[in-house]
C-alpha cells in the first residue's frame, strides 16, 4: 500500500504555475529525494501534501492521498489529525520554526498534548524521550533551554524530534541540512536514515544538494520548473542520467576529490592579481597565471612574489566575561599576498567568521593586531570589504538595492546624484544584474540575486581585498556555481584578493589557492589547497573530507557505517 500517491499535482500563486503536473507515489518504509534548483517548486509540493496551502490563495489540482488522507477532500480536522500524527514536516530554518520565547521540551509536549490528549506530565516525558532518540545529550536538562542556546545542529534534531513525537508514516524534510556544516550535515542524514531504519517511516527528502540525496534515500525525483524531468532510483539516477538537465545539474556540483582548474591569464593580468597566504608558508601559488598539463590541472603554482596587503598577527578574540569568557580565536597569523586565494574551513564554532570580521575590521581584536600595506589599522578600512552569508539580512529591506549599494560612494563624499547613480548601474551590470533594477527591492530578488547585490555593494567602495562569509551557502549548485564564477572573474579583472570562508570543503577547493583549517579558534592546518584534501595530516581534517556527502550511494553507505562503528567505539 501506498503511503504517498500525487496524481497530476499542480499549483498555482496568481499567474505562477509552480507545480506543473506532477506525479510520484511513496511506498511505505521507502525514501524519495526531490532535487531542482531553487524555483523548481519542490517545497511546493512538499507544502501541497500536508494541503499547507489551504487558504492561502493558491490553486492546487490533482489528486494527493497521505496516509489514506485525501488531502484535497479532507477536513480541517483530518487535515489537523494529519499533520503531526501520520505526517510531520522539518522545516529549512529551524530557528524560524521554533517559538523563541518556550523552552525546547515544552514546544514538543504541547505538540504531542495536540494529538493524544495526555498529561502535562506525560507529554513533558514524550519529549525528553523524544529528544533523547535524536542524539541531543543531558535531555533532561536540555530539553528546559530555549531555542537560542542550541547550536544549528541542535536546532535541526530538536524539530526532527517534535516531528518524531507522534510517531508519524511520514517525515517530509524540507532542506534539512542547509547552511549546516559538513560533520553536523552527515549526523543529522546518520540520524534520518537510523529513524527510518527503526520506525519504518516513509521520507520524503527536499533538497538542492544532490550529494546528500545519495546519502538518504532510494529514489530521486528531478525537478525543472514544476515537472518532472527524471525519475528513478538514485544510483541509476546519479550514476547515469538519461536527462540533459539531470546531467548539467549533477555537472555544477563542486567535487571535493576534483584539483581546481585554473583559468589561464595574461602576464600582465597575473601580475595585478594580488593573493593570500599562511604566514608559516608564504612560497604560493598563483590562481591566474598558474600554467596547465594536458589533463587540464595545473602544473604546480609559481612563487608568490607580490608585496604583502593585509597582515594579522596573533589575533585573538574573546566574548563573554569573567568565568563564562572564551576565545572565539586564539593566535591565528595570516598574510594577504598577491598570486591566490585562501580558503578558510572548519565547521560552525571554529571561528571561521570572527576572524573574517576581524580581518575587516568589524570586530577589533582582544589581542594582536591587523596590517594593511605595512600599517597598522584601526576600524574599517574601505579596501577591504565583506559579502555575507545572509544577504536577506544584511540588506535593508525598506531600501532600494541602488540605495544599498551607493552607502560606500556617499561614505567617501561622492554628492553628484546622477554620478552615483551611474556608478551603481555599472556595478549592477557587472555583477549580472540590469541597471533597472535600481529601484527594486531585496524581496524582489532570487537568493543568488541578492548575494550579487551585497557583491556589488562590497566593490563599490573599490576594494583591494574581499572576505567572504558563506557566500554561497544556501544557494542551489547551479546559482552557486555562477556566483563562484563570478568573484573568480571579477578577481582576474580587478585584481582582487579573495578570503573564502565557508563550511562546505568541495566548494573551497575549487576557488581556493591554499587552505587554512579553523578548530576551536586555531588553524590546525594549513597549506596548497591539493596537499590538504589529498594528503590530510591533521585528523580533525581527516574528518571534515570524510564527511563530504559522496554522489555513489555505495561509497555512502560504506561511510555511514564507518560513521556508527566509530561512534559506538
Amino acid at each position: 500500500m501506498s503511503l504517498v500517491r500525487v496524481t497530476d499535482l499542480s499549483v498555482e500563486f496568481g499567474d505562477l504555475r509552480a507545480v506543473d503536473g506532477l506525479s510520484f507515489g511513496l511506498a511505505r518504509g521507502a525514501a524519495l529525494a526531490l532535487v531542482g534548483e531553487s524555483g523548481s517548486g519542490k517545497s511546493t509540493v512538499a507544502s501541497a501534501l500536508l494541503g499547507l496551502h489551504r487558504g492561502t490563495g493558491a490553486r492546487v489540482g490533482g489528486s494527493i492521498e497521505v496516509a489514506g488522507t485525501d488531502v484535497q477532500q479532507a477536513s480541517e480536522d483530518e487535515l489537523r489529525r494529519l499533520r503531526g500524527a501520520k505526517a510531520a514536516m522539518v522545516f529549512q530554518d529551524p530557528l524560524s520554526s521554533l517559538d523563541p520565547y518556550y523552552a525546547i521540551g515544552d514546544q514538543i509536549a504541547e505538540v504531542y498534548r495536540v494529538h493524544t490528549r495526555v498529561s502535562r506530565r506525560a507529554a513533558r516525558a514524550r519529549a525528553v524521550d523524544v529528544l533523547d532518540r535524536v542524539g541531543i545529550p543531558d535531555a533532561v536538562r536540555r530539553s528546559r533551554s530555549r531555542p537560542h542556546e542550541f547550536s544549528g545542529g541542535m536546532r535541526q534534531r530538536a524539530l526532527i524530534a517534535m516531528a518524531l513525537a507522534c510517531e508519524p508514516d511520514l517525515l517530509i524534510a524540507d532542506e534539512p541540512t542547509t547552511a549546516l556544516d559538513v560533520t553536523v550535515q552527515a549526523q543529522i542524514l546518520d540520524l534520518l536514515h537510523t529513524l527510518r531504519e527503526e520506525t519504518g517511516m516513509g521520507l520524503l527528502l527536499v533538497t538542492h544538494d544532490v550529494g546528500v540525496a545519495a546519502e538518504s534515500v532510494d529514489e530521486v525525483l528531478v525537478m525543472r520548473h514544476g515537472r518532472s524531468v527524471e525519475h528513478g532510483p538514485v544510483a541509476d539516477v546519479l550514476s547515469a542520467p538519461a536527462q540533459t538537465y539531470t546531467r548539467e545539474l549533477l555537472a555544477a556540483v563542486p567535487r571535493v576529490d576534483a584539483r581546481r582548474i585554473a583559468a589561464k591569464a595574461g602576464e600582465e593580468t597575473a601580475a595585478a592579481v594580488p593573493a593570500v597566504s599562511v604566514v608559516e608558508d608564504a612560497g604560493a601559488a598563483s590562481a591566474v597565471s598558474a600554467t596547465e598539463n594536458a589533463e587540464g590541472v595545473p602544473d604546480g603554482p609559481p612563487e608568490a612574489t607580490g608585496h604583502v596587503v593585509l597582515e594579522a598577527t596573533g589575533l585573538r578574540r574573546e566574548f563573554g566575561r569573567g568565568k563564562r569568557t572564551f576565545a572565539a580565536v586564539d593566535d591565528v597569523s595570516l598574510t594577504i599576498r598577491r598570486g591566490e586565494t585562501l580558503g578558510v574551513v572548519g565547521e560552525s564554532g571554529s571561528g571561521k567568521t570572527t576572524l573574517g570580521r576581524m580581518l575587516v575590521g568589524l570586530l577589533e581584536p582582544t589581542a594582536g593586531e591587523v596590517r594593511y600595506d605595512g600599517h597598522a589599522r584601526v576600524g574599517v578600512h574601505p579596501a577591504v570589504q565583506m559579502v555575507f552569508q545572509d544577504p536577506v539580512s544584511s540588506l535593508n529591506p525598506r531600501r532600494s538595492v541602488g540605495e544599498s549599494i551607493a552607502d560606500p560612494l556617499r561614505a567617501r563624499g561622492e554628492k553628484d546624484e546622477q554620478r552615483i547613480r551611474g556608478r551603481v548601474t555599472e556595478l549592477l551590470e557587472r555583477v549580472g544584474l540590469e541597471g533597472a533594477h535600481y529601484d527594486r527591492y531585496p524581496h524582489e530578488f532570487s537568493g543568488g540575486q541578492r548575494q550579487r547585490v551585497g557583491i556589488a555593494r562590497a566593490l563599490a567602495a573599490d576594494p583591494r581585498v574581499i572576505v567572504c562569509d558563506e557566500p554561497v551557502s544556501a544557494l542551489d549548485v547551479t546559482t552557486q556555481a555562477q556566483v563562484v564564477a563570478l568573484l573568480g572573474e571579477l578577481q582576474r579583472e580587478l585584481g582582487l584578493v579573495l578570503v573564502f570562508v565557508a563550511h562546505d570543503l568541495a566548494v573551497v577547493r575549487q576557488v581556493s589557492d591554499r587552505v587554512a583549517v579553523m578548530r576551536r579558534g586555531r588553524i590546525v592546518e594549513s597549506g596548497p589547497a591539493d596537499e590538504v584534501y589529498d594528503n590530510p595530516q591533521d585528523p580533525y581534517t581527516k574528518q571534515l573530507l570524510a564527511a563530504v556527502p559522496s554522489l555513489d550511494p555505495q561509497v555512502a553507505a560504506r561511510r555511514r557505517a564507518a560513521r556508527r562503528e566509530l561512534a559506538a567505539a
